[in-house]
């Protein structure tokens, strides 16, 4: 297969090749992990000589037998019989062994072996005996604008009408080979979202009641990139005659974050410099999924640019939080060690009163750290020690990005 290089990570984990902690990919299904695995695997140790280097898909049909450390002892056996030297372990969704990192345990004690895990769960390190001495985690994430104008080049489309399809079909790696083509690439993002849910959430966490999960996943798709509380949904669905406790529309948003299917951004108190605990904000991993599951763009654009920055700036390796300063909203503070960032994201903002409320919340803050504003202008608003810029410009651009 013809894969794509993501150089942004592929620098990272070339850096931990041959030392002696466990790489561990993560990220949902279907963000490119299992190519950066086959990436490590076939170019950065091509001078491996192939008996050294071991593979294992975990979902592929042959092995659904091997669920546990002893049959995955058991499986491995004879693979390692006659290989002298080094071992090199490629183990894709790593999840689906129970008690996996006693595999690795007594691998390590017996062999030479440098390991290379995939994983769907955020929650996979912290349930097991691993200290954080023993791995190294690289999230995934889907294309940025920037990953995704580069895999369809030979489009020759301009950049705004790459950006337009980018906003339409989300940054899921595979989309390359459907060449922009709407049918195919909604069907394939309705296909992967579904299986998201159906292994990763709902079967995983045992969930009985799809029809009430769907309604409370439903309520976060259409209020993506809004503050709510599970309270909220509790009275949505009250109106919906069904009932739910607070504590499981929790859990059940947690379980979706876990699977790297929504993150879970909090707010921040500018003013009194604290995390607040309430209301907090969520947005897809990959953006393709709400028009994908027929949720409109043109009415909810401003969402979906934020979603689009937000993913972004994590790519970018930055911590992110929603900011809150009296009685207004940034929609995100972006810190990466010392360095701080402002961002606030519109479609448009050529009316003068939008532009007077969206430049107005930046002065009650008394910091010299940038702050931006950024929308689908093309004009240069910039005033005041704001920075206006186009988001398009600021998505293929590296300001932050070190």
């Amino acid at each position: 297969m013809d894969y794509i290089i993501r150089e942004k990570y592929i620098s990272k984990i070339k850096l931990f090749i041959n030392k002696p902690v466990i790489k561990i990919l993560t990220g949902m299904r279907r963000v490119g992990k299992s190519s950066l695995l086959h990436i490590i695997k076939d170019e950065l140790l091509k001078d491996v000589a192939n008996e050294n280097k071991i593979y294992i898909n975990f979902e592929t049909s042959m092995l659904l037998g091997i669920n546990n450390a002893s049959s995955l002892l058991e499986y491995l056996k004879p693979l390692l019989e006659d290989i002298e030297g080094k071992v090199y372990f490629f183990l894709d969704e790593i999840q689906v062994i129970d008690g996996w990192e006693q595999v690795i345990s007594d691998l390590k004690l017996n062999r030479n072996c440098d390991f290379y895990l995939t994983n769907s769960n955020a929650k996979l390190i912290s349930n097991t005996s691993l200290s954080s001495k023993e791995y190294v985690e690289f999230e995934i994430q889907p294309f940025t604008f920037s990953e995704f104008k580069k895999a369809f080049e030979n489009m020759e489309l301009s950049k705004e009408n790459l950006f337009y399809k980018f906003i339409q079909l989300g940054g899921l790696p595979f989309l390359k080979y459907f060449d922009l083509d709407e049918t195919p690439s909604f069907k394939y993002l309705n296909d992967i979202y579904n299986t998201v849910l159906v292994k990763d959430v709902l079967q995983y966490n045992n969930i009985r009641d799809v029809d009430l999960f769907n309604h409370i996943f439903s309520y976060v798709l259409t209020n993506i990139g809004q503050s709510f509380s599970a309270s909220s949904i509790k009275t949505y669905l009250k109106n919906k005659n069904k009932n739910i406790s607070v504590d499981t529309i929790l859990n059940y948003l947690e379980y979706c974050n876990i699977a790297f299917l929504i993150k879970k951004v909090p707010r921040y108190d500018i003013i009194s410099k604290k995390t607040l605990k309430v209301d907090e904000k969520y947005y897809l991993t990959d953006h393709g999924f709400r028009q994908a599951t027929g949720f409109p763009i043109a009415k909810d654009i401003e969402k979906v640019l934020e979603n689009i920055v937000y993913i972004e700036l994590i790519s970018r390796g930055y911590e992110v939080k929603v900011g809150k300063v009296k009685d207004k909203e940034i929609n995100f503070i972006a810190k990466k060690e010392k360095d701080l960032y402002y961002y606030q994201i519109l479609y448009k903002i050529r009316d003068e009163k939008i532009r007077e409320n969206i430049f107005e919340v930046y002065n009650s803050i008394e910091d010299n750290f940038p702050k931006y504003v950024l929308s689908m202008d093309h004009s240069n608003f910039s005033q005041d020690g704001v920075i206006h810029k186009n988001i398009i410009d600021f998505l293929l651009g590296d300001e932050g990005v070190k």
